[in-house]
């Protein structure tokens, strides 16, 4: 949903202290009306590259902070969009490759973010709160920050202890590949992904509200809302186990003494159980090293349902063995036959947003997402799905 998407931009104050918003909020509702005439009509398809493409996101200037797959990815489909955006990589190779693909790449991270008014943090996962505390330093206060990276307590914890949630948004696209690094990018990577975003009350609300239109202009993306905790606990399932699974599955293969015999007759079950063992062995072991608590409990439950399917296929039980298979067979059916129901609301645009949290972390939590944000001079409407019962 791109469609009359309207948000105040950061250099209106989208994400300034609650202070700050009072003062300015003529401000804000101003540029909304603004917006909203620029974003009249339809919006653009998420593939093309188009200068016209950004709509009411036309003026923002990005810059992305580390770019190898995901940080890379954003990088290219900003570019394409046709948004002033520039990229920084610490490696001088990384920043040639930026240049030969038509993006500005300066060689320092203070020329990378000068002047901009949203930054993706995109580096590796143990780095993310040193390079959010300087990128901070670096920007205006009304700069909108955020990540990519797969776990979202620390650097929510790092944020609050740097007093910077008002403008930090924490965030992780789900979507990936084998491959790593710039080369490995593309601009469609991100197309229609779910995307997870933190919002919080208060301040830091209209930074949620801005990067939510964003997303879901820009990347097509499917927004969805949790808290830092929440997201952890469901992405140890969702990701972070299968992560395990898969290096346990290839690891097994690779001390076997019939290998080549084993990769010879693989086919679709072992090529897609196995996929993400070839994933970047230092980007796992970070994922699951900043996740670890909530991965070792889900794969306890998963040794649970092993323990039981072994003990079926021991005691020669096929009916316990049918029984467990027709569960699982359940999960995956409504993985790929998922059917939503439209789920909007409206809040107030002002005051205090500990209801609009709320809601909205409900919302993730129940598996649901947004289509678009809009905010007006008195209401927020968040188009948004919620998956029917099976």
């Amino acid at each position: 949903m791109t469609d009359g998407t309207t948000v105040p931009t950061p250099d209106a104050g989208a994400a300034t202290p609650a202070g700050d918003q009072r003062r300015e909020a003529g401000d804000q509702r101003r540029e909304a009306g603004d917006q909203r005439r620029e974003a009249a009509g339809s919006g653009p398809e998420v593939h093309d590259r188009n200068p016209a493409a950004g709509g009411a996101y036309a003026r923002t200037r990005v810059a992305v902070v580390g770019t190898g797959l995901i940080g890379g990815s954003v990088l290219l489909r900003l570019r394409d969009a046709g948004l002033d955006v520039t990229g920084w990589d610490p490696d001088p190779a990384t920043r040639e490759h930026m240049r030969s693909c038509g993006v500005s790449a300066p060689d320092t991270v203070e020329e990378a973010v000068a002047g901009r008014n949203l930054v993706f943090l995109c580096g590796p996962l143990p780095t993310l709160a040193r390079t959010l505390a300087q990128v901070a330093e670096l920007t205006a206060p009304g700069c909108v920050l955020t990540d990519v990276g797969s776990t979202k307590v620390e650097v929510a914890e790092a944020a609050h202890r740097l007093g910077l949630t008002d403008r930090f948004v924490p965030g992780h696209p789900m979507a990936g590949a084998e491959s790593a690094g710039l080369a490995a990018a593309s601009p469609t990577l991100l197309a229609g992904a779910a995307w997870v975003l933190c919002p919080a009350p208060g301040a830091a609300t209209p930074a949620f509200r801005w990067l939510t239109g964003l997303l879901v202009e820009l990347f097509g993306a499917r927004v969805v809302p949790m808290s830092p905790a929440a997201h952890d606990s469901v992405a140890a399932l969702a990701s972070h186990v299968p992560h395990l699974l898969a290096g346990a599955l290839a690891g097994a293969t690779q001390r076997s003494p019939l290998r080549d015999a084993v990769l010879a007759l693989a086919a679709g079950s072992f090529s897609d159980g196995t996929r993400v063992a070839g994933t970047p062995a230092e980007r796992t072991a970070n994922m699951l090293l900043g996740n670890r608590a909530r991965v070792l409990d889900e794969l306890a439950e998963v040794r649970v349902l092993l323990d039981e399917l072994a003990e079926a296929l021991r005691s020669a039980d096929a009916t316990g063995l049918t029984a467990r298979y027709a569960q699982a067979g359940a999960a995956r059916s409504a993985l790929r036959d998922r059917r939503f129901a439209a789920a909007d609301r409206e809040f107030p645009a002002d005051g205090d947003h500990t209801v609009e949290v709320a809601w909205l972390r409900e919302l993730g939590v129940a598996g649901g997402h947004l289509t678009g944000c809009r905010v007006g001079p008195d209401v927020v409407s968040y188009p948004a799905l919620l998956p029917l019962a099976d």
